[in-house]
């Protein structure tokens, strides 16, 4: 197996802050669309799954009923099928007698029909024998035997047409939908597919998410504290999150703030991940690695090749300002004219060459046997700032085709930016059109009035009142870096930006939390 490796191209980390600060913050609503329309490329194929094994997936298609159902008639109680016409007018007083011509157990058939003057005794889910039309429970029933000694019942109470009985195909008409593709599978979804005969569903693969979070001041959660170290809980928030949300999580540790060793680390679990999330590292301080990433992104620096199949000439990059897609440099001639060795296919975004010679174009120096996409193509930067708080740092890129969110490391801001994005993303990924929060407006019970540029988006307990209208109770411990709240939260109440907040009393969207 090829091995992958990845590159990142420096931009002279820690000294080129006035990059950090140039980050256009984009609406919480544009950021989503971008989001979604790149999860709308992404798609983790499906497999068939056991039935048994089925719930709490996606349908990969959907699932349609293989015959009526019921099948056939069948009796919705214990008592005797009859013809309605013959007990018409049946009474206590005066019951009507019929002759017992057969008895039928659920899974059996009867041998006899019913015809005027008879009765068939049946059971619960039973067919129904061809002539009655009605089932008389037993309650208003009473045995009885004839002059002649055969076996009778009377009937007690008048029945009607269709009474007691589930005419055939009154739930479902062979070939009706059962579920859409995309239906989350809930028990009762795994029982209409075993009464319809999926021994194997199909279901979408489980999205696989590579969790980092980013930081040289993280331990272990099972390690004992040390001075200046806490303990990494939001890889384990996030892990749950996502399994939360119908996908799998990688749990690959902690990464110290070096761009060398996160992209180590990327490839060692590129083949294997659908889509990454990290935490931390995504602001403007020094030792914010991912926001040095994301910049490199932008620029073109980063990418990664298979080992034996591409070579960057590292001697030969073009310095990162020219901006140029493989981070080539100029040779030495006068006409800015690279060299390439090649004995395979080099794509980029002019042409596509089949070359064993000298090919001037500019870009970098490639020892070549495979095919090399253009890196502007495959990865670009969808946001790296968010008009909100907590989290205004939260970014995401797709990086070769695959989705990168780098959220906050603070806990508060890290879970907002998972229901934001994160979740949405997975859920599109998975087939489901309204991936976005569901929204219910809400009263505000307690003023929110600290004013704020940006739309705020505070953990909130949902109190459901008998009038019917719905109470937003803003918990305490709520700032970014404070995680108390968390568990406790119903919603994210959104506080309109601005140099009031809101008061109480006043009427808030409120995005529902599952």
């Amino acid at each position: 197996m090829l091995q992958r490796e990845v590159y990142f191209v420096s931009e002279q980390i820690g000294t080129g802050q006035s990059g950090r600060f140039n980050r256009r913050a984009v609406k919480v609503v544009e950021a989503q669309q971008r989001v979604l329309a790149a999860a709308d490329g992404l798609r983790c194929g499906s497999e068939l799954v056991p039935l048994r094994e089925c719930g709490g997936r996606r349908l990969a298609q959907t699932l349609h009923a293989s015959s009526d159902w019921p099948p056939f008639a069948r009796s919705g109680l214990d008592g005797y099928a009859v013809r309605a016409a013959d007990v018409a007018q049946a009474s206590p007083e005066q019951p009507a007698t019929l002759r017992v011509v057969d008895s039928v157990a659920a899974g059996g058939i009867a041998l006899a029909n019913v015809e005027a003057g008879t009765a068939a005794r049946i059971m619960t889910g039973a067919a129904v024998p061809a002539g009655a039309d009605a089932v008389v429970m037993l309650e208003q029933t009473a045995e009885a035997i004839l002059a002649d000694g055969s076996a009778a019942v009377l009937i007690k109470h008048a029945g009607r047409p269709g009474q007691n009985i589930a005419p055939q195909g009154e739930e479902f008409r062979l070939g009706s939908v059962l579920a859409p593709a995309g239906t989350l599978v809930r028990p009762g979804h795994v029982a209409l597919l075993g009464t319809f005969g999926y021994a194997d569903v199909p279901v979408q693969r489980r999205p696989r998410v590579a969790v980092y979070a980013t930081g040289s001041e993280l331990l272990p959660v099972a390690a004992p504290l040390a001075p200046g170290r806490i303990r990494d809980s939001n890889s384990w928030m996030v892990a749950a999150m996502i399994e939360q949300s119908g996908a799998e999580p990688i749990l690959c540790g902690t990464l110290p703030d070096d761009p060398d060793a996160i992209a180590a680390s990327l490839a060692r679990v590129w083949d294997d991940a659908d889509l990454i999330v990290t935490t931390g590292g995504v602001s403007v301080g020094d030792f914010d690695v991912m926001a040095d990433i994301l910049r490199s992104i932008k620029n073109g620096g980063w990418t990664s090749v298979e080992r034996g199949q591409n070579r960057i000439d590292e001697s030969k990059r073009k310095p990162p300002e020219d901006n140029i897609q493989l981070n080539g440099t100029h040779s030495a001639n006068s006409n800015k004219q690279d060299d390439y060795q090649n004995t395979g296919t080099y794509a980029d975004e002019h042409v596509v060459h089949q070359n064993t010679g000298t090919y001037a174009d500019e870009h970098a120096v490639h020892q070549n046997t495979g095919t090399f996409p253009s890196i502007q193509r495959t990865s670009r930067v969808l946001f790296d700032r968010v008009a909100m708080r907590p989290g205004s740092p939260t970014s995401a890129a797709v990086l070769e085709g695959k989705l990168l969110f780098a959220l906050s490391g603070n806990p508060g801001a890290c879970f907002v930016g998972f229901e934001l994005f994160v979740r949405p993303a997975l859920l599109r990924i998975q087939g489901i059109r309204e991936a976005l929060p569901k929204v219910v407006n809400a009263q505000l019970l307690t003023a929110v009035d600290k004013p704020c540029p940006h739309d705020r988006y505070v953990r909130t307990r949902l109190l459901y009142q008998p009038d019917g209208r719905i109470g937003a109770d803003p918990l305490a411990f709520s700032k970014s870096s404070m995680m108390a709240s968390i568990a406790e939260s119903d919603g994210l109440a959104v506080i309109p930006s601005g140099s009031c907040g809101a008061g109480k009393g006043e009427m808030v969207e409120v995005l529902l939390l599952p």
